[in-house]
């Protein structure tokens, strides 16, 4: 790789989140906690992209993520690459996808449904991944992804 495109430094091991739309940039970090992390965690932002025009790119130092956090990632930015590295070198790269249903995730918009008034886990079945549409389980409600809140 010619020195001038390494944006910034490599880790030996952990994961690299890259393709964030920039807008999207803190809200990653702060979805996935990553200031209650103790490893280095490299946060770029603005960064030139082929694909998406302008980019941000956080790479974190020892740190995996599980089924729950990538899931809880796909609704503040899917599409997103993550590449997971091992020994300085990229050992497998998944694209994050929303997935079919998001369970405990985000908050549903209606106030009078079951889930804001008892102590119980939402269930929103994903209806349109590329317009990200939501449904809620319990009472129907059709949201935006980008418009609910996260819990």
């Amino acid at each position: 790789m010619n020195k001038k495109e390494r944006l910034v430094a490599a880790i030996e091991n952990g994961t690299v989140i890259d393709h964030i739309p920039t807008e999207k940039t803190y809200a990653v970090a702060n979805i996935l906690d990553l200031r209650s992390l103790d490893t280095e965690v490299t946060i770029g932002y603005n960064y030139l992209s082929k694909k998406i025009g302008r980019k941000g790119i956080i790479k974190i130092e020892d740190k995996f993520f599980t089924d729950e956090e990538i899931s809880r990632l796909s609704v503040v930015a899917p599409n997103v690459v993550l590449n997971i590295i091992r020994n300085y070198e990229v050992v497998e790269k998944k694209t994050v996808e929303t997935p079919d249903v998001l369970t405990g995730i985000v908050k549903c918009n209606n106030p009078k449904c079951i889930t804001n008034n008892e102590p119980m886990a939402t269930v929103f079945n994903v209806t349109d991944k590329q317009r990200g549409i939501i449904r809620c389980h319990y009472c129907d409600k059709e949201q935006d992804i980008s418009e609910v809140e996260l819990l």
